[in-house]
C-alpha cells in the first residue's frame, strides 16, 4: 500500500517507521526544510516513561491564580479572541477532576510503558546514534507537602506497574551531588530507574537516515505544505499541496499543531491547541558541576536532561501565545531557576535558546487510529509528551492500520465517533511488536 504520512517531527517519522518496516510504500510530507525541526527540535529530552500525568488535574486549579498572575511563574496565559482557546480551556477545566486525571493517568502509562519497549528495541535494532542513556529520573521536592502528596502518588503509580522510590535529603544528593547547593532546601526526592533520556532531534535525523536505505526506502517530500484533502465518498482521494497533488491509498495526520487546521477542513475536530515551551542547550566544560541524571525541579516545573556534553533545561507552558518567537523574558526566568539550582554548572558559553508550540489536547490524552474517512488516520495531541509517547503511539496506529490484535487498548485513544477501517487484507504487514 501507498501510505502518506503528513509531519516529519518525532510521531510523524515514527509512524512512518513502522509502517514501512510493515512493508508500505511510505512518503513523508512536511512544510519544513527537514526532519524534527519544529516541536521536536529542541524539547526537554527526556523519556519519561512513569511520568505522563497529564497537565488537568484537581491539584493544579488553586495554583491556577498565581501561576497566572505571576511574571515569572510556570504557567503564562495571554487570553485572545479565539473560540478555539476558549473551548480548549473549558474542556481543560472540565478535565481536572480526581477521577478523570486518575483514568487518564492510567491509559498514559500503559501507551509509555510500551513506548518503552519499542524505543529500547528500536535502539537494539537499528543503533541510532542521538545521546541516548537509560540513566534514570530524579523528581526533586523543596516544598515538605507537595512532597508528601507526591508519595501517597506514588502509591497509585505502583499499582500499576511503576518502580519508584522515594529518597531523603541526603539519598537525593548521593545519587546526584551536582544538587549540593541547594542542600538546605530538598525536602526529598522520588528516583525512577527505568526513564531514558535523548536528543530527539538527532533521532529525528536517525530515523531520517534509517529509512532512506533499503530496498523501499520512504520518501521524504520537504517544503511541501498541505493545504487541503479531496474526499470523496468517506474517502480521502488525494492531498492538495503547495507543490502539486499527491495521491495515496491511505494518509495518517500526525504533523502536530497542524493537524487542527487540517483535520478541521474535512469535519474532524482533534481539539488539539497549542502550549508554547522554551528551552536552553548549554555546552558544558570538563569540571562542569552538571546532574548525570535526568532531573525534575517539580517547585519550578524545571526539567534538566544530560546529552553527552550538553545539558537541556526545559520548561514553561504559555497558553494564547501561538508565535514561535522567543520571549527574552521567559528565557531570563529559565535562566534564573538554572542558576538557583545548579550555581555551579560552569557551561562552556552563552545557552542556545529555543521555542516551540506543544499540540496539546485538553485532558492530556492523544487521539491515535481511525477516522470515519475509511483511510484516514490520525497520531495526533501528545502536547510534551511527544517524545515519550512517540513510539508507542506509531506502534498501536500501525497495528490498528494493519487490522491485528494491540498489545495496549486501542479504543482508549480513539477519537469519538470514528470507526475501524484496516487496510486490505492483501496491505497488511506481517510485523508484530512485543510489550514488556
Amino acid at each position: 500500500m501507498k501510505i502518506v504520512v503528513i509531519g516529519a517531527g518525532i510521531v510523524g517519522l515514527t509512524t512512518a517507521y513502522y509502517l514501512s518496516r510493515d512493508g508500505h510504500s511510505v512518503t513523508v510530507v512536511d512544510g519544513g526544510k527537514g526532519a524534527g525541526l519544529r516541536t521536536s527540535k529542541a524539547n526537554g529530552a527526556q523519556l519519561s516513561y512513569s511520568f505522563v500525568s497529564p497537565l488537568a488535574d484537581p491539584a493544579v486549579l488553586p495554583k491556577l491564580p498565581l501561576w497566572i498572575l505571576g511574571r515569572n511563574s510556570p504557567l503564562s496565559f495571554q487570553p485572545r479572541v479565539d473560540f478555539d482557546q476558549w473551548r480548549w480551556l473549558f474542556a481543560f477545566l472540565k478535565s481536572c477532576r480526581s477521577s478523570k486525571a486518575q483514568r487518564t493517568t492510567a491509559e498514559l502509562l500503559q501507551l509509555g510503558m510500551y513506548s518503552r519497549q519499542l524505543i529500547h528495541d528500536l535502539v537494539a535494532r537499528e543503533n541510532p546514534r542521538f545521546e541516548f542513556e537509560s540513566s534514570g529520573k530524579l523528581l526533586v521536592y523543596q516544598d515538605p507537602k507537595a512532597y508528601s502528596q507526591a508519595s501517597a502518588q506514588m502509591g497509585f503509580q505502583a499499582s500499576l506497574g511503576c518502580s519508584q522510590t522515594l529518597l531523603s535529603p541526603q539519598q537525593c544528593l548521593e545519587l546526584e551531588p551536582s544538587l549540593e547547593a541547594i542542600r538546605s532546601t530538598i525536602a526529598g526526592g522520588i528516583f525512577t530507574p527505568t526513564e531514558d533520556a535523548g536528543d530527539c532531534l538527532h533521532l529525528c535525523v536517525e530515523l531520517e537516515r534509517i529509512m532512506s536505505s533499503g530496498r523501499d526506502p520512504v520518501k521524504f517530500r520537504y517544503q511541501t505544505t498541505v493545504n487541503n484533502l479531496h474526499v470523496e465518498d468517506g474517502r480521502i482521494l488525494g492531498l492538495q499541496t503547495s507543490h502539486g497533488d499527491i495521491i495515496a491509498d491511505a494518509y495518517v495526520i500526525a504533523n502536530g499543531v497542524g493537524a487542527q487546521h487540517l483535520a478541521r477542513q474535512v469535519g474532524i475536530d482533534p481539539n488539539v491547541y497549542p502550549l508554547k515551551g522554551y528551552s536552553l542547550t548549554y555546552d558544558l566544560r570538563s569540571d562542569s558541576i552538571a546532574p548525570r541524571t535526568s532531573v525534575s525541579d517539580l517547585k519550578n516545573k524545571v526539567v534538566y536532561a544530560r546529552l553527552g556534553n550538553r545539558l537541556r533545561v526545559a520548561g514553561m507552558v504559555d497558553i494564547g501565545d501561538t508565535s514561535m518567537s522567543i520571549d527574552p523574558h521567559r528565557i531570563t526566568s529559565l535562566r534564573r531557576n538554572v542558576d538557583s539550582f545548579f550555581p555551579n554548572l560552569k557551561p562552556a558559553g552563552e545557552p542556545e535558546a529555543w521555542a516551540g508550540l506543544r499540540p496539546a489536547r485538553p485532558d492530556g490524552k492523544p487521539l491515535i487510529g481511525a477516522t470515519r474517512f475509511e483511510n484516514l488516520w490520525l497520531n495526533v495531541g501528545h502536547g510534551a509528551l511527544g517524545f515519550t509517547l512517540a513510539a508507542g503511539s506509531a506502534g498501536l496506529l500501525a497495528d490498528q492500520m494493519a487490522g491485528r490484535p494491540t498489545l495496549i487498548p486501542a479504543d482508549i485513544f480513539a477519537l469519538p465517533n470514528s470507526r475501524q477501517h484496516p487496510l486490505p487484507r492483501g496491505a497488511r504487514g506481517s510485523a508484530r511488536r512485543s510489550a514488556a
